[in-house]
This record gives structure tokens, C-alpha cells and sequence, in this order.
């Protein structure tokens, strides 16, 4: 199931990077999309299964752990970072690590309270 899930999220993840290669080379915005997108979805589901106690289930671990594991990318998210850094943009740096970290947190607990409501 994970193994599933995680098939069809890099599927995704891959479909938003060519939806969005045009807006720019500058700054990572498939990356930070897929990655909040992903945490928003994550939330909503974990809100979803623990509202009936389901957080185990196969399901759950299809969508949560394999889609959304699969969806967003923590690896490609610290590479790109990196970047720039080295590349001595050490502002587009900051707000991206801190708009991904903060922001992304803050979606999973949107989602999560939408669906617990």
C-alpha cells in the first residue's frame, strides 16, 4: 500500500513541477508548492482517520505515509536550499527554509482541525 501511495505521489509531485516550470528559475516554486500543498493534504487526512480512529488502517497508510511521502520532498527541498546558499542568495535562502517550515506547519494543523470540525 505504502509502496502504492508513494508511486502516485511522485507521479504528482512530478506533474506540478512541469505545471509549473515556467515561473521562474530563480527560486524553487514546484518544490515549496508540492511541499505546502502536500502538508495541507497531510493534515486533512490525519484529521480525517483519527476522527473515526482509523490513523492505522491501510488507507490511511496508502494516502499519508505512500501519496503524501511520495508528493512532497524533503530531499529536493534541502538541495535546492543549498543552492542557494552557495550561490551566495542568502535571502531567497532564509525565506524559503523559513516559509516551507513555518508555513508548512501551519497547514498540517489547518487540515488537521478542518477535518476533526
Amino acid at each position: 500500500m505504502v509502496g502504492s501511495g508513494s508511486f502516485l505521489g511522485g507521479a504528482a509531485r512530478y506533474v506540478v513541477s512541469l505545471l509549473m516550470k515556467n515561473l521562474g528559475k530563480s527560486f524553487p516554486w514546484a518544490t515549496l508548492a508540492a511541499n505546502l500543498l502536500g502538508c495541507l493534504l497531510i493534515g486533512c487526512l490525519w484529521g480525517l482517520f483519527s476522527r473515526g480512529g482509523n490513523e492505522g488502517s491501510s488507507w490511511a497508510l496508502f494516502l499519508t505515509v505512500g501519496f503524501c511521502g511520495g508528493f512532497t520532498t524533503f530531499s529536493t527541498f534541502s538541495k535546492e536550499a543549498l543552492i542557494m546558499l552557495q550561490s551566495g542568495n542568502t535571502w531567497g535562502f532564509a525565506g524559503y527554509v523559513a516559509t516551507s517550515v513555518i508555513f508548512g506547519i501551519a497547514l498540517v494543523a489547518v487540515g488537521y482541525i478542518l477535518m476533526r470540525q
